[in-house]
């Protein structure tokens, strides 16, 4: 099945600038499916907020509600359950452009910021836990920074050849005993007070 990308535009960059938002799509991320019930309790919010904020990440093609083939699953104190899912199996968007523009500026900035602590507070969360997790996966854990002198069209190689052996895993089928892994990666110029 091809991978559903999703090119952030202006006014689905303007929509997912809200934490509530962002929260939502991680947890979908992670979770794969949602009530807006388990969604709420979560996030500790009211349903009412949160299938708002949902019905407005919808409205730009970030998640979806779907039916959940369990009937049982639906039903609450009698109520259909709704349940929502990611719509995408990636979220793009060029920040260099958006941070360019007057309108766009704000945004953008809150969102990668926004995404950075988060990837902060996951490995943060590693390092706190790792101790509680099995040696096997102490084991499997890797962190890594670099240093390497490149030109820009060697950087865009590098990156592109790390997001394609990301890629290839993606689509392996997961092994016995697999779980969901967090990889965080960065390519970018240090910055050594030296710009062209």
């Amino acid at each position: 099945m091809p991978e559903r990308r999703l090119e952030m535009d202006a006014p689905s960059l303007k929509a997912l600038a809200h934490p509530m938002r962002v929260q939502i799509l991680r947890i979908l991320q992670l979770r794969k499916r949602a009530s807006v019930t388990s969604l709420a309790e979560e996030l500790g919010e009211t349903t009412g907020a949160t299938s708002y904020h949902l019905r407005q990440l919808a409205r730009h093609g970030f998640v979806e509600e779907f039916d959940d083939e369990d009937p049982d699953a639906h039903r609450s104190a009698g109520r259909r359950q709704r349940w929502w899912r990611m719509a995408v199996d990636q979220i793009h968007m060029t920040g260099f452009e958006f941070m360019q523009n007057d309108d766009t500026r704000e945004a953008v900035g809150f969102l990668l910021r926004e995404f950075q602590a988060d990837r902060n507070r996951r490995l943060a969360n590693w390092f706190a836990t790792a101790p509680l997790w099995p040696v096997a996966w102490q084991k499997a854990s890797s962190d890594l920074d670099a240093n390497l002198e490149l030109n820009a069209t060697q950087t865009r190689a590098l990156a592109d050849e790390i997001a394609a052996v990301i890629a290839r895993y993606h689509d392996m089928k997961p092994g016995r005993g697999a779980r969901t892994v967090d990889v965080q990666y960065a390519v970018f110029p240090a910055d050594t007070g030296d710009r062209p």
